[in-house]
């Protein structure tokens, strides 16, 4: 994590917004390992440094998800200096904790995102072969044969690898392209748009719908929010996580 401003280690712990941490260290009811502060600009390191308020420790930041409408053209990354955007920014100050995302979407995809501070549900949730399936809406161009699909469903191979196999169920035909409703158990790079390639159909547009048991449902490009109690209880329930 490294060392980093006082007023977002506060906020990240729960505490209060950034600008209201801000305005405690300016009133010096903020110190670090004993020496009060008054610096906006001082930084510590929570994991090593004794960060107080009002002479408390900090609490240990919440278990935090988010669900989010990744746009066409955002990279699931947390810093990419070659992006235009990526999906850290599309985040509020309703959002103070460090969260980081749950398995990739590409720049080109579109679709709910998990991003997630709790490391272990991070691990269940892109492990191959997880409880955690992954649906998405997938649009190609042309349409495929049966054989092509039931070929696909049996597990496909990229890189010369075995693919675990999947759920493919037609959805729409529309002109000479055809919609269905794929549900994968792993996430390989560019999975979905490498397998209808290589059978001939290239994917014209591909949104994320679902992750375990949460959905992409009206949220709309762009917007987030953040997964209620319940919601994280179950989902870390699905990755087989046992409440602490």
């Amino acid at each position: 994590m490294g060392a980093e401003r006082l007023q977002k280690i506060i906020a990240a712990a729960g505490l209060a917004s950034r600008r209201k941490a801000e305005a405690w260290i300016l009133d010096g009811r903020v110190s670090v390992n004993g020496e009060v502060v008054h610096d906006l600009a001082r930084r510590a390191d929570p994991r090593h440094d004794d960060v107080r308020v009002d002479g408390e420790a900090l609490p240990e930041p919440r278990r935090l998800v988010v669900a989010l409408h990744k746009p066409r053209g955002v990279v699931t990354s947390v810093s990419d200096p070659h992006a235009d955007r990526v999906v850290t920014d599309l985040l509020g100050d309703d959002v103070p904790e460090r969260v980081y995302p749950a398995g990739r979407l590409d720049r080109e995809s579109e679709g709910l995102v998990l991003m997630t501070n709790d490391g272990a549900l991070m691990e269940a949730m892109t492990r191959p072969g997880g409880a955690v399936e992954k649906v998405y809406r997938v649009t190609v161009r042309g349409r495929p044969t049966a054989v092509d699909l039931e070929a696909l469903r049996a597990g496909a191979t990229l890189g010369g690898r075995r693919l675990l196999p999947c759920t493919i169920m037609a959805v729409a035909e529309s002109g000479r392209s055809s919609q269905y409703r794929v549900v994968l158990h792993e996430g390989k790079k560019n999975q979905i748009r490498r397998i209808f390639k290589g059978i001939g159909y290239p994917v014209s547009r591909l949104v994320r719908t679902g992750i375990g048991s949460v959905r992409l449902g009206d949220l709309a490009a762009g917007q987030y929010r953040q997964l209620s109690v319940a919601e994280l209880a179950e989902l870390r329930a699905l990755a087989g996580l046992a409440e602490e």
